[in-house]
């Protein structure tokens, strides 16, 4: 007899190819409204309404998304939220948003620098991007990638 984790596993692979997918990536934030600015600002992003959650009490969160068919991005807020101890650590690094060629990376990192948010100008890296990095409004760095 089969077991449940094998099984599992059976149907995952067998469903994962027509149906799987990142449906969004969640940030948390100190102050959303300057965060989902900044989406608007710089990626030209659609920004949801807010929504409260009644069942966590100072919960907020909305979904900002870059073209109609993209990965959505949750910013998400609350009183608890915590600085990052240090620029690397474990969980998620940053988020690269491919803008589709260099002269687009290139006007949006003057567009950054101007603005004191770019963290590292446009080059070519190693693995084959060309690629600028912002900051997001809590340091969260962005990748923009040809």
């Amino acid at each position: 007899m089969a077991t449940v984790e094998a099984l599992t596993l059976k149907a995952l692979r067998e469903t994962s190819e027509e149906n799987m997918r990142l449906a969004h990536v969640a940030l948390w934030t100190r102050d959303i409204t300057t965060a989902a600015e900044f989406w608007h600002k710089y990626f030209n992003a659609e920004v949801g309404p807010l929504y409260h959650s009644a069942r966590r009490p100072g919960f907020i969160s909305c979904f900002v998304r870059l073209t109609p068919d993209s990965l959505q991005i949750e910013l998400m807020t609350g009183p608890w939220v915590a600085d990052k101890a240090a620029d690397e650590c474990l969980g998620w690094d940053h988020i690269a948003v491919s803008l589709g060629d260099a002269d687009a990376v290139d006007a949006l990192a003057e567009r950054c620098a101007a603005n004191g948010i770019l963290l590292s100008g446009p080059r070519h890296t190693g693995d084959g991007f060309y690629e600028a990095v912002i900051a997001a409004p809590d340091g969260t760095r962005v990748e923009i990638t040809s």
